[in-house]
């Protein structure tokens, strides 16, 4: 069933994430609990125990969307910049060079999570999602993983313009994934 209700989006910093940690959490759980991802409560409370550090960066930043008047949480998008000690790049199964890899605190914003619960899909909330965590960002670039058996999350990133750059284990255990890298420049 696909839901069609008027959707807002807000941009969040660290703090109204916080606030706003149920809600992200609603999304996360339901969204990665779905194949390929089949994530646990387990799974989900240590992406939330990362979660409550990530949001004490300076430069977090966060969209949620929510429906219009009920408030019921609909989707979310959350990162930040990647500092110059960012063990992102030493995952990647085949190393990029020194300049593909540099970082330093503004370069690269690191794109953590980007999820839509299943009966608000396919309404470009994503895009919106999407749009709004990464507007007047002053990076060059914006890097994320996806699971590539996620096939709509790929094919949504290939068409805004993301490209693949490697495959890496983004956690101890965890499934491959693809790197994919915006340039914004």
């Amino acid at each position: 069933m696909t839901q069609r209700a008027t959707i807002t989006v807000e941009r969040l910093n660290g703090l109204g994430a916080t606030q706003a940690e149920d809600a992200f959490r609603l999304i996360y759980a339901e969204a990665f609990a779905e194949p390929p991802y089949n994530e646990t409560e387990e799974d989900v409370a240590a992406t939330f125990r990362r979660f409550r550090s990530q949001t004490r960066k300076a430069a977090f930043r966060a969209a949620l969307a929510r429906t219009q008047g009920g408030g019921e949480p609909v989707g979310m998008a959350f990162g930040y910049p990647l500092g110059p000690n960012s063990g992102w790049w030493d995952r990647l199964t085949e190393p990029v060079s020194d300049e593909m890899s540099r970082e330093d605190g503004h370069r690269t914003f690191g794109l953590m999570e980007l999820a839509v619960r299943g009966p608000w899909r396919e309404q470009g909330v994503a895009r919106r999602l999407h749009t709004t965590v990464l507007d007047d960002i002053q990076a060059e670039r914006v890097l994320l993983n996806v699971h590539p058996d996620s096939t709509a999350a790929t094919a949504a990133y290939r068409a805004w313009g993301y490209q693949k750059i490697g495959e890496a284990r983004p956690w101890e255990g965890s499934d491959l994934h693809d790197v994919m890298l915006l340039d914004l420049r």
